[in-house]
């Protein structure tokens, strides 16, 4: 496993915990903890912190066009690790340096999360959504 993948690995499981319990456990002492636990060979921990202090700040936003792009899925409904699978991809997708990772990789990295931590059909659910944020992008850009 890769370190970028594993680093989402680790940022997913975080975020999970932290939604599970309605945001009212601290989020850097999960993430933190989760990195001695599943990561303690990482090198470089900047991208996690860079992804959940990224995905935290945009919340609202990342809520709201998750909500617009599955508009048959309210965002409670949507189960904890699908909508977390979502922010992260979401997040590198519209906030997220290309150069580093461009856009196919923002959504193959969180397909992959899907299959790994998600239900029968999380990959394909993820797929939908991000593929429609994609084409939302690509038809501003022209």
């Amino acid at each position: 496993m890769g370190s970028r993948h594993l680093s989402r690995s680790i940022v997913m499981q975080s975020l999970y915990e932290w939604d599970f319990y309605h945001q009212q456990k601290d989020l850097k002492e999960i993430v933190q903890r989760n990195i001695e636990e599943f990561g303690p060979g990482l090198e470089d921990t900047k991208f996690i912190w860079r992804l959940v202090e990224g995905i935290t700040s945009h919340l609202s936003q990342l809520n709201k066009i998750i909500e617009k792009a599955a508009p048959e899925w309210p965002l409670e409904k949507i189960t904890i690790v699908d909508r977390n699978v979502l922010r992260i991809g979401l997040y590198e997708l519209l906030y997220g340096n290309k150069e580093e990772v461009p856009p196919k990789v923002a959504i193959n990295e969180a397909i992959e999360l899907a299959k790994s931590f998600g239900g029968e059909s999380s990959g394909r659910f993820i797929n939908g959504v991000l593929g429609t944020v994609y084409k939302e992008m690509e038809k501003i850009k022209k």
